[in-house]
């Protein structure tokens, strides 16, 4: 228990700082989000001085800060100027559509990368090896950006895939398994994205791994023992190489939520993506730190997963 805590202590004080650093950045840059009044001839400077010290805007940082963290205790997470309400309801709502899809890039990248890492080792130096080497180092070269675009254009002129959107116009209408269907047509294309993005850097770390456990003595003992080769790699060899892949696990849900941020914006998925663009654009300065914390709170908890898996893994850590 001592470890989980100080693993917990460690996350909480991570994210105290992140909301610390954000909301500063946010509180020194220039301009907010009644500048755009100032440019009105209608709007007095009395009534944009008011709007501010109403929303508390002139105040410092500690006391500005110290009211957000007591909005975030009530869960509100500070007030929307956009939207004219509380942060915390647009980001439930968007963070459900970004777990969504982030969840199911996630799992299809290692289901398709532990197989193909595993026999990339398994033919170390051989034509496939070689072959997959070449395939990763060209999808590490194309910029996120560059594919997502390649990725609508297939959309628009193959009408394989949705073009963008989470649904489709007549979605109420439609019954249970119509929109089931219908939500599967939307986020295959954005999830596959996701995946292809993370795969490359997931097939050469586990490839990585089961090389050098490939050549350890207890793996030669065990061919040397005639154990059947698919037994030795994924009974033996790839346990023994699951404690850099776990810790991989926490560094491929960053990479997710990063890259998540484009597919999202290009491909208009309703995630927390857009919703941080425009937030960034109006300069709702709440709302970006609402979702800068909400996607560190992932991030940390992905962490934080990679870690108890470890623990139960791993029966080094436990005695230590």
């Amino acid at each position: 228990m001592r470890y989980l805590l100080r693993r917990l202590v460690h996350a909480i004080l991570l994210l105290v700082a992140i909301s610390i650093f954000s909301f500063a950045l946010l509180q020194w840059s220039s301009g907010d989000f009644f500048d755009a009044m100032r440019m009105n001839p209608r709007v007095s400077q009395q009534t944009v001085n008011g709007l501010r010290s109403q929303y508390g805007l002139n105040r410092s940082f500690p006391v500005r800060y110290a009211a957000w963290v007591r909005s975030v205790l009530k869960g509100q997470m500070g007030f929307s100027f956009s939207y004219d309400t509380a942060v915390a309801p647009l980001l439930w709502a968007r963070a459900r559509n970004t777990l969504l899809l982030t969840s199911t890039a996630t799992l299809l990248a290692w289901l398709v990368a532990i197989p193909l890492g595993i026999w990339s080792a398994a033919n170390k130096g051989k034509w496939g090896d070689r072959a997959c080497g070449v395939a990763t180092s060209a999808l590490l070269t194309v910029p996120d950006l560059l594919l997502f675009l390649i990725l609508l254009l297939l959309a628009v002129r193959t009408g394989w895939f949705a073009a963008g959107g989470m649904v489709s116009l007549n979605f109420n209408h439609l019954t249970f398994w119509s929109k089931v269907k219908d939500i599967v047509f939307h986020f295959a294309l954005p999830s596959l994205g996701l995946a292809v993005v993370t795969l490359p850097v997931l097939v050469r770390h586990i490839r990585s791994a089961m090389i050098e456990v490939l050549e350890s003595p207890f793996i030669r003992a065990a061919r040397g023992h005639g154990i059947p080769r698919t037994r030795m790699l994924f009974r033996y060899a790839l346990p023994a190489a699951s404690n850099p892949l776990i810790s991989l696990l926490g560094f491929s849900v960053a990479t997710m939520l990063s890259a998540s941020v484009i597919v999202e914006v290009i491909l208009s998925w309703p995630g927390l993506g857009p919703l941080m663009v425009q937030a960034i654009l109006a300069r709702d300065v709440y709302v970006v730190v609402g979702v800068v914390m909400l996607s560190s709170v992932f991030l940390v908890a992905g962490n934080f997963l990679a870690d108890l898996l470890l623990f139960a893994s791993d029966p080094r850590i436990r005695v230590e």
